[in-house]
């Protein structure tokens, strides 16, 4: 489970606890609560899948209907930060019965800890899916060993 918060400062922040996966979580409000709201005040939550093969961690984000040269994929400090900034938000001036989703800001951070070698991390944009491959640091990426108990 991923562990995530906002501080004072509205910026995102987490941790990924022991027992919870081999890399980093996901920062952003807690799981149904958005200190901005959903759609079109701030940022959004965007859901993702996040695959491990034997070789590289698999993000899948999920946003239908963006414009793929506002999306930006960055890695700093050892977190990958994926974020959408449209120019503008022309959907504001339309009026829903019924709006169950958005192509507004977003934006998701990622704790790598030292398991992704970030010199051929990969991003696609393609059906409404962003794929980010991350391929495994063999260094930092050992194994499960099991230890026989006495």
């Amino acid at each position: 489970m991923y562990k995530e918060h906002r501080c004072h400062s509205g910026r995102m922040h987490g941790r990924y606890g022991a027992g919870e996966g081999r890399f980093g979580g996901h920062f952003g409000g807690p799981f149904g609560h958005h200190k901005f709201g959903m759609f079109n005040q701030g940022f959004r939550k965007v859901p993702v899948n996040i695959e491990e093969t034997e070789n590289s961690f698999i993000i899948e984000l999920y946003a239908p209907a963006l414009v793929k040269e506002h999306l930006k994929v960055v890695t700093k400090d050892d977190v990958l930060t994926i974020s959408y900034q449209p120019e503008e938000e022309t959907d504001s001036a339309k009026k829903y019965s019924r709006r169950e989703y958005s192509n507004g800001t977003f934006e998701r951070a990622f704790a790598l800890n030292g398991k992704v070698l970030l010199e051929n991390i990969s991003a696609h944009y393609a059906d409404g899916i962003l794929m980010v491959t991350l391929p495994k640091n063999p260094e930092t990426n050992t194994p499960e060993k099991d230890i026989q108990v006495h």
